[in-house]
């Protein structure tokens, strides 16, 4: 079993800063990937960023230049750094992860259970 425990989201005035933590547990082989995606009310689930086991990343583009994701690979976590937050950036942000939990097994998305992450006007 793999778990993904989120932690870091609430209530924060525009302009003010949160950070998102996501700790992958269980059985797990390799991670090959790790990122954030958010949903709002009413929309799709999207892609926020997202950070390669060798660190390679990619930001949606209302966020690049904003928000920073990173990684600490001994621990199994993600980060995501949200500076300068927005009303727009309202939403539940979950965590993903792409890995192999067991060495005989393909590649499998797992999802955290998600944050709400809510910026006032």
């Amino acid at each position: 079993q793999v778990q993904l425990v989120e932690s870091g989201g609430g209530l924060v005035q525009a302009g003010g800063s949160l950070r998102l933590s996501c700790a992958a547990s269980g059985r797990i082989f390799r991670i090959n990937a790790m990122g954030w995606y958010r949903q709002a009310p009413g929309k799709q689930r999207e892609l926020v960023a997202r950070i390669t086991s060798t660190g390679s990343t990619n930001y949606a583009d209302s966020v690049k230049g904003r928000f920073t994701i990173s990684r600490d690979n001994a621990k199994n976590t993600v980060y995501l750094q949200m500076p300068s937050l927005k009303p727009e950036d309202t939403a539940v942000y979950y965590c993903n992860a792409d890995l192999v939990s067991s060495r005989w097994l393909p590649s499998y998305d797992y999802w955290g259970q998600g944050t709400q992450v809510t910026v006032s006007s």
